[in-house]
């Protein structure tokens, strides 16, 4: 059996970035990375559909450690992958990832203070499990069953599960739904399909906004590569936080300034109502980002389409909708969303007590309460990912360092339900179809204090950098204490 003092579970931009964290703050740990997969890569080795992209800017997508150097802001899957690749071997953290391990369950001792993290390969012991691998199931994506699928005689894929060898050029494609991955989808594919149809049930409300940044390249023409890295990762921190607070505050004069702006960009034949005016406020959902306009220029040469409808049935040839048009297809592409799972779908005991983690609240967005010496790492949805993990990364190291300034063992996040009444709330606070699905697995959160997770930068990067790590919520102490 392996010890290891932290063991980070997964390899992909959280896992990473965590495991730069403890080689350069935490430096007397010795860690490993158990990632399931034979790549690292985390989302970007996994997802593999046409146009696959960031829908952040890279200069907060990417690490500060390590500035993104590449042209584009808004960069494609393959950059971000190979960027990740040179992030790993650049500061040996590939030297530190064991592939093909999938942690299937985890059980704490309280008597020993240790992990035994079992997966597929071997068990390891631990005393501290960082568990990086997102909110998203990898294995597969949400699926719907729709009537009369198996009398249709062209082929279906989900994106997650997109084939190497998959030919549409030519093909008449409809891609279902309204999302992230669906805007994606239909610009990519329209130059080579015969036409592209978006079907969506509802629309989700979307914004366009250039590929390359150019006060970006400016300041980078100018300045030294770190310093004009620091400049503009805070300016757009600053005005994506400006931003989102301005549109939740004042929702409905957010809605019509991005129902304007698309409105705009459409062709005449397609109205922004009802195909681009949503049921819901903005940021209720996540916002969905086109470069360049590339979704609007495909809608405006004739290569794709939208229609806002529900299905009746699939027929061999195509969709039957409600309103009685029919689609046809040779390709179906159900961009249906994703499934969540909590921390990867790890089996947890705590001295022999399973651990539901939809029972437990998050402490400061990263912690469990009643769960000893695991954090889970977790991103904005308001904003970057890494931006939130990275600052999640940081203070697991100064926990690391404070158990052993302090000579204590165990940290576990305690939470008294008579004296925190405020009733409980998703972790993750989105009205979206995937995260509702998901509300009965996911840990809660609260209302207030560090059982609140909150979607604002500047205030985590104070408190999690600069708050005490002592602040009578996290109990602290040796071995041989259970934890009740």
């Amino acid at each position: 059996m392996v010890h290891l003092d932290v063991l980070i579970v997964g390899a992909g931009l959280s896992g990473i970035g965590a495991a730069y964290r403890l080689q350069t703050q935490a430096p007397s740990h010795s860690y490993a990375v158990l990632e399931a997969r034979t790549d690292l890569g985390g989302t970007w080795d996994l997802f593999r559909y046409p146009g696959i992209r960031s829908d952040s800017d890279m200069f907060t997508l990417g690490f500060p450690f390590h500035p993104w150097k590449a042209a584009k802001a808004i960069a494609d899957g393959p950059s971000i992958l190979e960027y990740l690749h040179e992030t790993a071997a650049t500061y040996g953290i590939d030297k530190h990832i064991r592939f093909g391990r999938r942690v299937v369950r985890a059980s704490w001792s309280s008597e020993d203070a240790l992990w035994t993290v079992e997966t597929s390969q071997e068990t390891y012991t631990c005393s501290f499990l960082y568990v990086c691998s997102g909110y998203y199931n990898y294995d597969s994506g949400y699926v719907v069953d729709f009537p009369g699928l198996q009398d249709f005689q062209g082929k279906v894929v989900h994106p997650q599960h997109w084939p190497d060898d998959l030919d549409y050029n030519g093909q008449r494609v409809v891609v279902i739904g309204s999302g992230a991955t669906a805007v994606t989808l239909v610009p990519a594919m329209a130059p080579t399909a015969a036409h592209v149809t978006m079907l969506q049930r509802s629309p989700s409300y979307v914004a366009s906004r250039p590929a390359r940044d150019a006060f970006s390249d400016r300041l980078r023409a100018i300045l030294p590569e770190r310093l004009a890295h620091h400049v503009i990762r805070g300016k757009n921190v600053a005005f994506s936080s400006a931003v989102y607070g301005a549109f939740r505050r004042w929702p409905a004069h957010a809605a019509w300034l991005l129902n304007t702006t698309v409105a705009k960009q459409l062709p005449a034949s397609i109205p922004a109502d009802p195909h681009f005016t949503p049921r819901y406020k903005p940021w209720d959902q996540r916002l969905c980002l086109v470069p360049d306009a590339d979704l609007f220029e495909a809608l405006k040469d004739g290569s794709a389409s939208v229609v806002t409808d529900e299905i009746d049935t699939f027929t061999p040839d195509g969709i039957r909708l409600r309103s009685g048009e029919e689609l046809p297809a040779d390709l179906v592409v159900t961009a249906t969303g994703l499934q969540m799972v909590a921390l990867g779908n790890i089996e947890l005991t705590v001295d022999g007590r399973a651990v539901d983690p939809h029972d437990t609240f998050v402490y400061k967005g990263m912690m469990l309460s009643g769960v000893p010496n695991l954090a889970w790492c977790i991103g904005y949805t308001n904003n970057s990912w890494t931006l939130r993990s990275d600052l999640t990364s940081q203070y697991v190291c100064r926990l690391l360092n404070h158990l052993d300034a302090t000579g204590a063992r165990i940290c576990v996040p305690e939470i008294d339900p008579a004296e925190y009444d405020a009733p409980p709330r998703p972790v993750v606070d989105l009205s979206s179809g995937y995260i509702r699905r998901a509300a009965s697995i996911l840990p809660r959160q609260g209302s207030y204090g560090p059982w609140r997770l909150r979607q604002n930068y500047p205030r985590d990067l104070f408190t999690l950098r600069y708050s005490r790590i002592d602040d009578g919520t996290m109990r602290f102490s040796p071995a041989a204490e259970p934890v009740s």
